[in-house]
Formats: C-alpha cells, structure tokens, sequence
C-alpha cells in the first residue's frame, strides 16, 4: 500500500471513530475538538518526541500545515460539490 492509500486508510479509521462516538451520544463540536487536541499532541511528539515541546516556529509550521491540509480539503469539497 502506497503512502497516498495508507493515508486515507488512516483518516477514515479517524473519521470512522469519531462517528462511533457520535452515536455513542457525543457532541460532533466535542469530538473535533478532541481529535485536533489529540492530533496537536501526536504532532508535538512526531516532532520533539516525549519529553520535548515546539518553539514557536515550530508552532507555525504545524499551523501552516494544518491551514495547507484544510484548504486541499475545502478545494476538494467544493469541486466533489460542483460535480454533482
């Protein structure tokens, strides 16, 4: 499996847990949130490991990459939306 196929395995194992746990009761808005938390935390410790944290540059560059991931994700969404 290629890194672009093992990619959207993984974000839909995501999406698939959190919508467990929307039907488990579970507010949508709390789930977000705690994916990003969960995903802020996994990309400190890819990045400084476990007894590290970012400097603010590091900061911005997570930032940038989520802002990046976002709006590939909205180009997307928009052109799946206008195919219809």
């Amino acid at each position: 499996m290629g890194d672009k196929e093992s990619h959207n395995e993984c974000t839909h194992r995501f999406i698939d847990l959190a919508n467990e746990m929307k039907n488990q009761g579970y507010d949508p808005q709390l789930i977000s949130a705690a994916m990003m938390s969960a995903s802020g935390i996994y990309a400190t410790y890819t990045t400084a490991g476990n007894t590290g944290g970012l400097q603010p540059s590091g900061v911005d560059k997570v930032v940038m990459m989520y802002r990046r991931n976002l709006e590939h994700i909205q180009e997307r969404k928009k052109a799946e939306y206008e195919g219809e």
